[in-house]
């Protein structure tokens, strides 16, 4: 890319972030060069106040501005059961659905031997622990069916099954108003495995 010295280390900026490469980070950066003044001094101060105001929720492990979280410290949810999510935003996807009432535990990520994430890495001890002291009697593995998903809520399964709870997991499969014929083998495997009795 052509331009000036302080273009360029925004653009190479700009391609750290997921989902951008080189022709997005050079748009934004003419866009940001041709904005006013305002714009881009509302998205710096944006950015520093996200890293600034943004804390690590002391029951949940939710990204928020306090803690506990305005979920954690809701006296309506249900503390027997806890679902169990690999990043914050899966947690909001599932807030979003309105269908879940109980309590959330971020788990930060999800095993990956190859890039070198294990089990430390996660938060499952503190996971454990809440099973042990908190009286729970359900937990939902909500983390994402792939492998690195699936694996993770197996070694969960295996470190918690002993704790007597019920130990669920989401279903997967066709999406509503998917059509079977453009969905991949895997998908379709999946629902088949996950079918359901009409009532």
């Amino acid at each position: 890319m052509a331009g000036s010295p302080a273009m360029k280390r925004l653009v190479e900026s700009l391609k750290r972030l997921p989902g951008i490469g080189e022709k997005s980070a050079t748009r934004l950066t003419f866009f940001l060069l041709s904005a006013p003044d305002n714009v881009a001094a509302e998205l710096s101060e944006a950015m520093i106040r996200l890293k600034r105001e943004t804390v690590l929720c002391e029951g949940c492990y939710d990204l928020t501005d306090q803690s506990p979280c305005r979920l954690c410290a809701d006296e309506r949810r249900d503390d027997s059961v806890i679902c169990v999510v690999e990043e914050p935003a899966d947690l909001q996807s599932i807030e979003r659905s309105g269908q879940f009432k109980g309590r959330y535990h971020v788990l930060g990520g999800a095993l990956s031997p190859l890039d070198g994430i294990g089990p430390s890495h996660l938060r499952i001890a503190e996971l454990e622990r809440r099973v042990r002291d908190e009286g729970v009697r359900e937990v939902i593995l909500a983390t994402n069916p792939n492998a690195e998903g699936e694996a993770t809520a197996g070694y969960i399964a295996d470190r918690i099954r002993s704790a007597g709870l019920s130990l669920t997991r989401i279903a997967c499969g066709m999406p509503l108003g998917g059509d079977l014929e453009y969905a991949d083998h895997v998908t379709v495997a999946s629902s088949i495995e996950n079918r359901r009795k009409l009532e």
